[in-house]
């Protein structure tokens, strides 16, 4: 059975923009744990909500991020990832000072990001929250 595509809108576009991205830190270290982890899904959640966009899914693994997520076009999934990384980094700094001596720079410039829609999205959010148990 088909599911009905749900469109949102801002003030002239309607869109459904569902991406698949993929982050990590500087050298692949495995700094993504406990506290560190947690307190990513928190800053992460507070920017998608602050820019309006939804977080379909979210794994922190202990060397990169999966986040299946919807933004709206106008705004940009560059700019909502360089304000992921950008605020994470920066209060990251603040509140776990001995990442400071583990990393020079918190994230790597790049990222790997597709367009979900070749997939069905439920195969997709079942890929990223599967992660873990690969």
């Amino acid at each position: 059975m088909k599911t009905a595509i749900r469109y949102k809108s801002q003030r002239n576009v309607y869109y459904s923009c569902k991406y698949h991205v993929v982050f990590c830190p500087k050298y692949r270290r495995k700094v993504l744990i406990e506290q560190v982890a947690e307190r990513l899904k928190q800053i992460i959640a507070e920017v998608t909500q602050e820019f309006e966009a939804d977080i379909l899914s979210l794994e922190v693994m202990p060397d990169h991020v999966h986040i299946l997520i919807e933004c709206d076009p106008q705004f940009g999934i560059h700019r909502l990832v360089k304000l992921l990384k950008g605020r994470s980094s920066r209060l990251w700094r603040r509140e776990f000072p001995m990442l400071k001596q583990k990393l020079p720079t918190l994230w790597t410039n790049s990222y790997f990001v597709s367009t979900v829609g070749a997939a069905p999205l439920s195969a997709m959010k079942q890929y990223v929250e599967e992660q873990k148990h690969v």
